[in-house]
């Protein structure tokens, strides 16, 4: 009897290499041009000529509560155009004026939120005319239909998407501030005095009517205090209202994404790939969003701020891969109206991103790379360097080179507590070229160096892996009391020890336009160069521009030039300040409102109540 063993025969393999080879195909034979959402129907003038209707319709309505008289003389162009309520009170002209005004860059930038409140501002607009003159059809009026059938008929050309994040928080931002508005507006009624009674529903629809600026039913006995209650109620309405549209149609800042599985997927890329490009790490931020290729072979990290999606590096992975994550990119990008724009990225990284998406390249400044093998001290272009780390080490200071995962964890978490302790209030720059933690799970590869004078810590430098035979730095941080030249004592002792840690180059920090202040100091050099040297010197007063690029040209480097991507010149200062901003050299004030919460629940003692029903409803 013979038995016949059926193997299992797996996977087609032809079926994986089709698919595999399919998805390579589609990351190289991205056409050139940016994989924007475009349709054949839309058209650009609309939006452009909404927007500015919009916001002279808002200027007007702002203008008319302080100057009445001018808004009779803008009569003809309330004619043409519906701005006003009419017979409405003053707060509601104030209210929609201000939602115009905001609504009119959403409009601009294709936001379909913002075209769904300019439709229910015109629909709004329209009610409340034919309620105050029922039989009566204005021109005002007949221009609001037609303007929103318009609208209605155009709504693909509104198709950027919001904040999917902001979406919740907007509505428990708006419940909260009506259950307050009510509970001020009730409580204010049961004060009085009022001229009659009124049941509670009356007094409820009288708060509702007073939101929105219009006269309710109820009567007061003191004019006085029926003006202030008519001011209290507007305002509180008015507040609501503009709080919750900007937040609603604020720019989108979503929240870090880089999930364990994307984190293990972008270290995977970096062990094999990581060695293109010193900034590959930094990929691993964790206030950063990826967007993959379809073949998941490359990818793009990527963080918004005011718009703008911002992107640092090259694209992680293979190159060949990379015209299917920066069409991606892009894809992403014009779905949600932003401004892509790349920091930092290689001059091969460059000619990428601009074949594949039609952008422009601007060279920012070089990067500071040294070669281990040919670093030394001797010569004369080395004396400076050279004496000043001879003097550091006679005044009793040695330093120590290690990975971090070599580092016993209570030694290091006295180190993190050292260093934040150094940097006190200060805001912690950086993002094309930080890494915004020390010491993290995951980090192990890090090279920590140390400085000690006499068994005290006094300064720190922190490298991030660059490929396998690589490191490039992240941090720097030292006691202000410490030796000056200590940095470079320690920059000297970490090359010194990169021979046994399997490193081959080193980069340095980033010198912003160093071609620039190289070239203007020279014999020869014209006005304009001199000029534009001049004015980067005036600036490194509060940037550290000139000041970066003499302290990394004492190690004498191999200087690699990074370039800034951009669509184009009319967006070049919205993505120079969103840029600041990523790199934390424009801080915006905050109102510190957590804190003062904090404070104010431990005086009322709120803290301690929620600990004792805590405590009841444990068994």
């Amino acid at each position: 009897m013979t038995t016949l063993l059926h193997r299992d025969p797996g996977p087609d393999k032809r079926l994986h290499m089709t698919e595999s080879t399919s998805a390579e195909r589609s990351d190289r034979d991205i056409k050139p041009g940016p994989p924007a959402i475009k349709s054949s129907t839309r058209l650009t003038w609309i939006p452009v000529v909404a927007a500015l209707l919009t916001f002279l319709i808002g200027v007007s309505d702002v203008l008319a509560v302080f100057k009445p008289d001018w808004h009779e003389r803008l009569h003809k162009f309330s004619e043409v155009v519906p701005g006003s309520l009419t017979n409405a009170a003053r707060a509601s002209d104030v209210i929609i004026g201000l939602l115009l005004l905001m609504l009119a860059r959403g409009l601009r930038r294709r936001k379909r939120s913002a075209w769904q409140a300019v439709i229910a501002l015109l629909a709004f607009n329209i009610v409340v005319h034919f309620l105050h003159f029922p039989h009566l059809l204005s021109i005002s009026a007949f221009v609001g239909i037609v303007l929103l059938g318009v609208l209605l008929w155009r709504h693909g050309d509104f198709y950027a998407v919001g904040d999917p994040r902001s979406r919740r928080t907007v509505l428990q931002v708006f419940v909260v501030l009506v259950v307050m508005d009510f509970a001020i507006g009730l409580g204010y009624l049961a004060v009085g005095p009022l001229a009659g009674t009124y049941t509670f529903t009356e007094r409820f629809q009288d708060v509702l009517y007073e939101l929105f600026g219009v006269y309710g039913r109820v009567q007061w006995a003191v004019d006085g205090r029926a003006d202030l209650y008519h001011i209290l109620t507007s305002a509180l309405g008015a507040f609501t209202l503009v709080a919750t549209i900007y937040l609603f149609l604020r720019s989108a800042k979503p929240r870090a994404r880089l999930a364990a599985a994307d984190a293990v997927r972008i270290r995977d890329l970096l062990n094999r790939y990581g060695d293109r490009d010193s900034l590959g790490y930094f990929a691993l931020r964790d206030d950063k969003s990826v967007i993959w290729s379809a073949s998941g072979k490359a990818g793009i990290c990527y963080r918004v701020v005011a718009g703008v999606m911002l992107a640092s590096g090259d694209p992680l992975g293979d190159s060949e891969a990379w015209p299917g994550a920066i069409s991606a990119f892009l894809t992403e990008a014009e779905r949600h109206a932003w401004r892509p724009a790349v920091m930092g990225c290689s001059e091969l990284g460059a000619e990428v991103w601009c074949r594949e998406g039609g952008l422009t390249a601007l060279e920012l400044g070089d990067e500071a790379i040294v070669n281990v093998g040919e670093f030394s001290l001797a010569g004369r272009q080395m004396r400076n360097v050279r004496q000043m780390v001879n003097r550091v080490a006679k005044n009793g200071y040695a330093a120590e080179v290690r990975r971090v995962g070599d580092i016993p964890r209570p030694e290091l978490d006295g180190i993190i507590r050292e260093a934040d302790l150094w940097r006190g209030t200060q805001v912690e720059r950086g993002f094309s070229m930080a890494l915004g933690r020390l010491g993290a799970p995951g980090d192990e590869a890090c090279v920590l160096v140390t400085a000690k004078e006499n068994g005290v810590l006094r300064a720190i430098l922190h490298f991030v892996p660059w490929g396998n035979d690589g490191l490039s730095l992240d941090l720097m941080r030292r006691d202000k009391t410490a030796q000056a030249g200590l940095n470079d004592f320690l920059i000297v002792e970490a090359i010194k020890a990169a021979p046994a840690l399997g490193i081959k180059r080193v980069s340095l920090n980033f010198a912003m336009f160093r071609a620039a202040l190289e070239r203007g100091e020279r014999i020869g050099a014209g006005p304009v160069l001199k000029a534009w040297r001049g004015l980067l010197v005036f600036l490194s007063r509060w940037f550290q521009i000139e000041s970066l690029y003499k302290f990394n040209a004492k190690f004498s480097p191999v200087w690699e030039p990074r370039f800034f991507v951009f669509p184009g010149g009319r967006d070049a200062p919205r993505i120079a300040f969103a840029a600041l901003e990523a790199e934390a050299f424009l801080v915006w004030p905050r109102l510190g409102i957590r804190r003062h919460a904090r404070r104010a629940a431990r005086a009322l003692g709120i803290g301690k109540l929620r600990r004792r029903v805590h405590q009841r409803r444990e068994p």
